[in-house]
């Protein structure tokens, strides 16, 4: 049994490296184009902040939750504007979607949603946080800037992204091979789970347990690291996880974005709220497509 799942999942990963590798030689390119305008176009942003956020954030750029939080230290942008970025950002969904061949269709209403939802939790995030700081008045302005001039690429690069480094053939090739890799060992485990437990009995467990689902999976979003997001894509896709414990664990998903608000924002109780509010409305809209019996 183990030899047989283990072949069908090596034939399988192996199909999907050219796909992965066309699609992040894209996505380095535009990032190498775009990653700069993306960064000035947040910053110029205003009250309009979340939904501009909530857009940029859905498009597939290497660094950009990160530099979002690197933006939020520094004064530059709001608690929404970051939140509609973090939950907007798909981090490796959307290579391993088109790797899939899931449906266009299908992949622009899931990304079509997350930015929606983003940009209205945004929006209420910076009106609830407005009237909160109204009532307690702590520090000046002159203390904004102070981490404004960090370097948000080094971390990111450390993790998995590898953005600068070598021209974006080096950069594709990288991301491909560790992606291929994440997806050939997660394809192996869930396949040997569905081989133990069984299809129909996976199924049932998560039709009965919708909303403990949602909470789950949400959890496994706030991992930040690429393999979250390849751990709830897959699952999705192997029909494991319904639409609502999926959009759960993707929105949550920031990636490297939640390590560098940690390491640019000294104020530790507030990155803490922040993340507590991010999985909280992970959860929220989560159990609401869950109850809505909204499909993608």
């Amino acid at each position: 049994m183990i030899l047989d799942v283990l072949l069908d999942t090596l034939i399988d990963s192996l199909k999907l490296i050219p796909f992965l590798f066309l699609t992040y030689l894209i996505m380095e390119y535009l990032e190498h184009k775009t990653g700069e305008k993306s960064k000035v176009v947040m910053q110029n942003s205003g009250k309009y902040g979340p939904l501009i956020g909530g857009i940029v954030g859905a498009f597939p750029q290497c660094g950009f939750s990160a530099a979002a939080a690197s933006l939020f230290a520094g004064g530059v942008i709001s608690v929404g504007t970051l939140l509609a970025i973090f939950l907007s950002t798909s981090d490796e969904m959307l290579p391993i979607f088109i790797s899939e061949s899931v449906a266009p269709a299908t992949i622009f209403r899931i990304l079509g949603t997350k930015v929606l939802l983003g940009a209205v939790s945004g929006f209420l995030i910076d009106f609830l946080w407005r009237f909160g700081k109204k009532k307690s008045k702590e520090k000046g302005a002159h203390s904004h800037h102070e981490h404004e001039d960090k370097n948000i690429h080094d971390l990111c690069e450390h993790e998995h992204c590898h953005c600068e480094e070598g021209g974006i053939l080096k950069s594709a090739f990288i991301h491909t091979a560790q992606i291929a890799l994440f997806i050939f060992v997660v394809s192996f485990v869930i396949g040997l789970v569905v081989e133990v437990v069984g299809q129909e009995q996976i199924g049932s467990i998560v039709s009965t347990q919708p909303i403990a689902g949602v909470f789950l999976a949400a959890l496994v979003g706030l991992i930040p690291n690429c393999a979250s997001s390849v751990v709830i894509t897959q699952l999705y896709l192997n029909g494991i996880l319904g639409s609502g414990q999926m959009m759960a664990g993707l929105l949550v998903g920031a990636g490297v974005g939640v390590l560098v608000l940690f390491r640019t924002n000294k104020k530790v109780k507030e990155n803490l709220g922040i993340i507590g509010i991010l999985y909280g409305l992970g959860v929220f809209w989560g159990i609401l497509i869950e109850v809505l019996g909204i499909a993608f």
